[in-house]
């Protein structure tokens, strides 16, 4: 890991010695994120959803009971049927074969539960690298209002340096007003700096759903920038772990499992039937003169001929939806292993630029100290020293905004492999 240095070091150093010892870091915030936000319990709802679609899969293998009690009223009586009859009669039925359209049912409902649990996973790591982009949100807006209040304190040396010049007639007006202008627009991006900040706080404490504090935070994460990554290692990583992949996949094994449901409308149907039935003379049963008690047990074999084509329709219809998801599969790991490889691009060229961004911030202070040592001896003017400064203050944001990529670059990176 290289070391962070310069700029976006020197407030994490000052913090320090402030951040309470409940100060929350990164892991804390976002498993915070993911115990209190509504869109992480709507998931889970899902996922409890899809265990009792696993229990209704699970139905057709028990028997079914049914009981029924039926009174009639006809107009005449017949040789067989009293005019005021009623039947009693309880039903046990359990089906022995369906043309295993039960196992593949059950088998397609256990692939959906684990579907909808790669996207509780899922969403639990983008809720994760929404958490982490905003904290480092915080801490990028946190280094610029380090490099405005910087700007400014040296601006305000300049200025009053300025008036006591001004006062004994060692530079004119217009010069002095100079120093004004910028050390007034120095401050007005100061207090935006400081507005930025306290909006990205408020921004972080949304997506963590508890209440932070900038004293809560301890930034320690960033006081090492990350290594070199191996770009085909994560590739691998990524098509093995990533859950949105691995969703995707059980909805193609639960699609094939549908086309062998499919299947079962050509097989026979076998059912077992056993029945109690007391038919009684009267609207209450067992309160009549006549009743006759009947036990049945039957084998049900039946088996459709002809549906009008719709067999044959069901059956194409889960093809082309197992081979649509299989196109979708494609896409999705293509468009992320292109994804992936845009990113590397950017980690490894933020990476480079930090040590120019270094580089550019020696060689403006250098500038800078030099230009104020002419200046002070009378060698250089009023807006070439503006000039140094601002240069400094420039280098010094292009610092945080390489640092800021860096770390952008490398959490959507831990993201593409599930590494949160």
């Amino acid at each position: 890991m290289k070391r962070v240095s310069l700029v976006t070091a020197t407030f994490v150093g000052c913090l320090a010695g402030a951040v309470a010892a409940q100060a929350m870091d990164l892991t804390a915030m976002q498993n915070a994120a993911v115990d209190n936000r509504a869109v992480v319990q709507r998931f889970i709802s899902n996922v409890e959803s899809s265990e009792q679609d696993v229990a209704l899969a699970k139905g057709p293998y028990y028997p079914s009971v049914d009981l029924s009690y039926i009174t009639n009223t006809l107009d005449e009586a017949s040789q067989f049927e009293n005019s005021e009859n009623s039947v009693a009669e309880a039903t046990v039925s359990w089906n022995m074969f369906s043309g295993f359209r039960d196992k593949y049912n059950l088998l397609t409902a256990r692939q959906l539960q684990e579907v909808e649990e790669y996207r509780l996973e899922g969403i639990k790591q983008d809720l994760r690298l929404v958490v982490a982009l905003s904290y480092l949100g915080v801490y990028d807006s946190l280094a610029n209002l380090k490099v405005t209040e910087d700007a400014v304190r040296t601006l305000e040396r300049v200025y009053r340096d300025g008036e006591n010049r001004y006062e004994v007639g060692l530079i004119g007006k217009n010069d002095l007003l100079k120093f004004r202008v910028d050390y007034d627009n120095a401050d007005i991006n100061m207090k935006a700096a400081r507005a930025r900040l306290d909006k990205s706080v408020n921004s972080l404490s949304r997506e963590i759903g508890v209440g932070v504090t900038l004293e809560d935070l301890r930034f320690e994460e960033f006081s090492i920038l990350p290594n070199e990554l191996d770009e085909m290692e994560y590739l691998q990583r990524m098509l093995v772990s990533r859950s949105e992949i691995l969703a995707l996949e059980g909805v193609i094994a639960a699609s094939e499992s549908q086309v062998r449901a499919s299947y079962a409308d050509y097989y026979p149907s076998v059912d077992l039937v056993g029945s109690y039935s007391r038919y009684d003379d009267n609207y209450f049963n067992g309160a009549g003169d006549e009743e006759d008690d009947e036990l049945r047990a039957s084998l049900v074999l039946s088996m459709n001929i002809f549906r009008g084509f719709t067999k044959e329709a069901q059956t194409s219809k889960a093809k082309l939806e197992k081979r649509g998801n299989q196109f979708e599969l494609q896409e999705l790991q293509e468009t992320l292993t292109n994804d992936l490889h845009n990113l590397f691009i950017d980690y490894r060229v933020s990476l480079e630029n930090v040590e120019v961004a270094r580089r550019s911030i020696e060689q403006a202070e250098e500038n800078l100290r030099i230009t104020q040592l002419k200046y002070d001896e009378g060698l250089e003017r009023e807006s070439d020293l503006l000039d140094a400064i601002a240069s400094l203050s420039r280098a010094q944001a292009n610092e945080v905004a390489v640092i800021r990529t860096v770390y952008s670059n490398y959490f959507q990176i831990q993201r593409m492999v599930a590494g949160f």
